[in-house]
């Protein structure tokens, strides 16, 4: 019979395209993960995937399984949950996912609240890129996200947006928009924007303005925002900064402009878990935490 240990065998390793990352996420070792894999595809009779000293890729069936197979994977996570809160007594746990352009600026300021609110439960944070947590919410890895909005999500997730991040176009201070206090798509036209490589906040800011076409400037790329702010400080580029970060501090101490974006279309931040979750309402109080925390933050 085929195990939950081998369907999660299998989400690692389409997850991961490597066997020994996989075997690192599973926390097995990799001769164990390979037999695991072995004995999946010897019980079903089909290859799951193609297998080089240099390289693995998933074949087509592999691939449907392994999607399948979050699937059955958030199932019994959500079945063992509702069986857990029956008998605790008092005490759970939350496996928070969070994107790095938000969770390092929004969550130290929320912790507190959440801690007051939720006294009994544990907290265990992880940052990762949107796809890379909704990989891990649907294979049941995880079991609340913080993310931002727009992004394609699988109808067997429920989201609750919590607040509109708008904007703040940074610049060096001796720019020709330095000295402007708000900015327009008609300054922003045909200029190139410096942007996280990788990151869903690349796409949002490219597409925060209808009508025009902002373009990202190729020449330089960066994984942080604390790296995007040092570029612009070293008069390399100009980018677009969400406002929670702002005003959680991440400029203050560089010498740059921040100009008011007019006209801009937010991202929204959202919670996101399954709807097949027995946790819905603690989530939305953990959601209602989150909110407060951000008005601490654009008060202060």
């Amino acid at each position: 019979m085929t195990t939950l240990r081998q369907l999660r065998f299998l989400v690692a390793l389409d997850d991961t395209q490597n066997f020994s990352r996989a075997s690192e996420l599973c926390n097995v070792t990799q001769s164990t993960l390979s037999t695991g894999l072995k004995e999946l595809e010897e019980r079903l009779g089909v290859r799951v995937a193609e297998r080089t000293k240099q390289s693995v890729m998933m074949t087509p069936v592999g691939k449907e399984l392994a999607e399948r197979a979050r699937g059955i994977l958030s199932e019994v996570q959500d079945f063992e949950d509702r069986a857990a809160r029956e008998n605790s007594v008092g005490t759970s746990s939350i496996r928070f996912g969070t994107i790095p352009t938000v969770g390092p600026y929004l969550m130290p300021r929320a912790m507190p609240l959440l801690r007051q609110r939720l006294p009994e439960t544990k907290f265990y944070l992880r940052e990762e890129l949107t796809d890379r947590l909704v990989d891990g919410l649907m294979d049941g890895r995880l079991d609340l996200l913080l993310l931002a909005l727009p992004h394609p999500l699988p109808p067997q997730i429920e989201t609750e947006v919590l607040f509109s991040d708008g904007y703040y176009l940074a610049t060096p201070a001796d720019h020709p928009l330095g000295n402007r206090d708000k900015v327009g798509a008609d300054d922003l036209t045909d200029r190139h924007l410096l942007l996280l490589e990788g990151h869903c906040l690349q796409r949002h800011a490219l597409s925060s303005f209808s009508g025009i076409n902002l373009d990202e400037d190729e020449s330089f790329s960066a994984t942080s925002l604390s790296t995007l702010v040092a570029m612009v400080e070293e008069d390399l580029g100009i980018t677009l900064l969400p406002k929670l970060a702002v005003d959680a501090g991440i400029s203050k101490t560089h010498h740059l402009h921040l100009g008011d974006v007019e006209g801009a279309i937010p991202r929204d931040v959202a919670l996101a878990w399954r709807k097949s979750s027995p946790s819905a309402d603690t989530f939305r109080d953990v959601g209602s935490c989150l909110k407060t925390a951000r008005e601490q933050l654009a008060g202060s």
